[in-house]
């Protein structure tokens, strides 16, 4: 069974850090595709960051480019977020999601709060 489990949410004030982690299981986690997406009130999914399963490049929203970092471990099957000066428009619910042969999968979300 497949299973996607963020931790590492929380509340932080603005310039501020925090770092997601998102263990995974169930899948040869090397040979997927992993990202990050997240989701603010009122507003669609979106992209935050991605790192590939092959030569582990990466790929950035504009957004976010400079701030944040995504890195994989795959001894330990874990992606990381790497956040760094949070601003208030960062506050949303931060997805872990896999892309891979056998389909596509999403974790529950860790809630990221950037407050004063």
């Amino acid at each position: 069974q497949v299973q996607l489990v963020e931790s590492g949410g929380g509340l932080v004030q603005p310039g501020g850090s925090l770092r997601l982690s998102c263990a995974a299981s169930g899948f040869t986690f090397s040979s997927y595709v992993m990202s990050w997406h997240r989701q603010a009130p009122g507003k669609e999914r979106e992209l935050v960051a991605r790192i590939f399963s092959v030569g582990g490049s990466t790929f950035y929203a504009d957004s976010v480019k400079g701030r944040f970092t995504i890195s994989r471990d795959n001894a330990k099957n874990t992606v990381y977020l790497q956040m760094n000066s949070l601003k208030f428009e960062d506050t949303a619910v931060y997805y872990c999601h896999a892309r891979g042969w056998s389909g596509d999968y999403w974790g529950q979300g860790t809630q990221v709060t950037v407050s004063s």
